[in-house]
């Protein structure tokens, strides 16, 4: 009970509650969403592999019009004939490509069966100074193009179209946000044109085919969660060994401090008092034997003087230690 007392401190239980917090939200949050990011890479590069050895198809047999687009057709190649419609471009600002600014240039591209019209990226063209530089017109006529198929990038809340220098202006590629904005209907994917393609512009490179950092961050992560219980574990164990360190050094230190200020011990009267009586003994031993010396040399004398001397010795000798 006194160690569990110990470590319900404030000091420990915030210690405690910040650990578990920090492990949980390693394991539910920051590696799943590492480990996830990971995923939907491996996916879309199997995706853009299988993209690139299979042929184009048209696009009516890959996305039939009026069905919801399918994440499976992302980056395939797909053929389509029918006219831009240049009165309705928009530019998607803020982009990057080639760690260099760029603005992209989107086309609706009405379809010649007159069954949908569909959201082409032309591709880009760099900024004057940060201004909207001039865009090459595209094709009047009726074409044939090649394009890769895209899933749409969705739209931020606030961050919707709007106009720059009187054209039409987006942040993201967005189908349904672009068909707000030129009051056209549009399919729910785009069209990436490939190179060399009636209206190309800059090409649009596609993604780099590697997994990236995100599976090393989620494995990092998950090796967090699991070290911080343990190294709260050896800061505990750490704690406990030293308390019991310093309790069992303290009644040693106790008894040493108590010797140091009461002295030496003192011997009791039971073991002192036959030392004592020996020490008598001796002594008057000897006095007697002194006497018998000095009386044998003639310092004391000799006669019935030097006889009574001797027998009061040995009469205080008997009666003192009896006999």
């Amino acid at each position: 009970m006194r160690v569990v007392r110990m470590f319900l401190r404030p000091g420990w239980i915030a210690l405690g509650l910040v650990v578990i917090a920090f492990a949980v939200l390693c394991f539910t949050l920051l590696a799943p969403w590492q480990l996830g990011k990971n995923t939907a890479t491996e996916e879309r590069n199997d995706l853009i592999k299988s993209a690139m050895s299979t042929p184009s198809v048209a696009l009516a047999s890959m996305a039939p019009a009026g069905t919801a687009f399918q994440p499976r057709t992302e980056w395939r190649e797909v053929t389509v004939t029918g006219r831009y419609l240049t009165d309705r471009e928009v530019l998607v600002r803020l982009r990057s490509v080639d760690e260099r600014p760029a603005v992209e240039v989107l086309t609706p591209f009405a379809v010649a069966d007159g069954s949908r019209v569909v959201l082409v990226d032309r591709g880009f063209v760099r900024p004057d100074q940060g201004a909207l530089p001039d865009v090459p017109a595209a094709p009047s006529g009726e074409t044939t193009i090649t394009a890769r198929i895209r899933a749409s990038e969705g739209t931020s809340p606030g961050r919707g179209a709007h106009s720059e220098g009187g054209a039409p202006a987006v942040y993201t590629i967005d189908p349904a946000e672009v068909g707000r904005a030129v009051d056209t209907p549009l399919d729910p994917f785009y069209l990436q044109l490939s190179p060399d393609q009636p209206g190309s512009l800059g090409e649009i490179p596609l993604p780099q085919l590697e997994s990236g950092p995100y599976l090393s961050y989620g494995l990092q992560w998950l090796a967090f969660g699991i070290m911080a219980p343990l190294g709260a574990g050896y800061f505990i164990y750490s704690e406990i060994r030293q308390r019991r360190r310093a309790a069992a050094a303290t009644p040693a230190d106790d008894r040493s401090d108590a010797s140091s200020v009461a002295g030496p011990p003192t011997p009791d009267a039971e073991s002192t008092a036959p030392r004592n009586r020996r020490a008598r003994i001796r002594a008057d031993l000897r006095q007697a034997g002194a006497a018998s010396g000095a009386r044998q040399r003639g310092q004391i004398g000799s006669g019935p003087d030097a006889d009574d001397q001797s027998a009061d010795v040995r009469a205080k000798l008997s009666d003192r230690y009896g006999g």
